[in-house]
């Protein structure tokens, strides 16, 4: 039943990314309406599978490379979703439905397997935690989105030719305002994310910090953003400077997420 709903999912991100992409080059607007119910039925099927993956380990399902890429996908469609009833990005669902459709691609490569959970995760502070933070992850990604949009627009300004991208992506303040809108809800919630992780950390292990690789890696990916939010804020970079720092910030988030669990040891 499992395997079926994520199949399910799966098709159905797919044909959003591809109906969005037909958008894009078609700029027809039942097209972009077609992509859109897709990618909603796509979340609320995503949702299910969620929810039978939660009753089918007996635990929130945040344990393996399976589960959070699963997770994280959902996260950044309702987090688009939710963005998309407050205001409208031109072509944005284009950018966003592919980079979800390549998180379901990972997580299908991934083992499904239901992993028993470990004594350290039985910790109502772990899920919490857990979630949080990737949902945050899930918002710098569309900044993320955003800032790939911003760097195609400003090249078409620059050349003066406007091409191919000119007519099909939004102005470069709307997308600025977009890069705003996305780090200002991914890093509150990315240090709540934290908070919570240290409260875990004491709980568990008896110390709020032991420079594990994982909490290393996170915090190196929080000073970072919280760099960018402290220029912007401060020194008022935009546009380009901020585009640029953004996908950087992506990056490393990406490198915390796997490298640690994967090439080092620890708690």
């Amino acid at each position: 039943m499992g395997d079926l709903l994520f199949k399910g999912t799966f098709l159905l991100y797919l044909l959003s990314t591809i109906i969005y992409s037909v958008f894009f080059f078609s700029q027809n607007k039942t097209v972009r309406k077609t992509a859109r119910m897709f990618l909603l039925g796509a979340g609320i099927f995503h949702t299910i599978y969620l929810i039978f993956r939660y009753f089918e380990a007996g635990h929130t399902p945040l344990t393996s490379n399976h589960d959070i890429v699963s997770f994280f996908s959902w996260a950044m469609a309702w987090g688009f979703l939710s963005f998309r009833w407050r205001y409208q990005i031109k072509n944005f669902g284009s950018f966003v439905s592919i980079l979800i459709t390549l998180q379901l691609i990972v997580a299908a490569m991934s083992s499904s397997e239901v992993r028993e959970l470990q004594p350290e995760l039985q910790n109502i502070l772990f899920p919490i935690h857990a979630s949080i933070i990737i949902t945050a992850i899930a918002f710098l990604a569309m900044a993320f989105c955003g800032a790939i949009m911003y760097l195609l627009q400003e090249r078409e300004l620059k050349s003066k030719r406007f091409g191919f991208f000119f007519s099909r992506l939004p102005s470069l303040d709307a997308l600025d305002t977009l890069n705003h809108h996305c780090l200002s809800i991914g890093f509150p919630l990315l240090t709540l994310g934290m908070i919570t992780g240290l409260i875990w950390s004491k709980q568990v292990f008896g110390s709020f910090w032991s420079w594990d690789p994982k909490e290393t890696y996170s915090l190196i990916t929080w000073l970072l953003y919280a760099a960018i939010l402290h220029q912007r804020f401060t020194v008022g970079w935009r546009g380009r400077r901020i585009a640029f720092f953004t996908i950087i910030g992506f990056v490393v988030s990406l490198i915390t997420f796997w490298v640690p669990s994967y090439h080092f040891t620890g708690l």
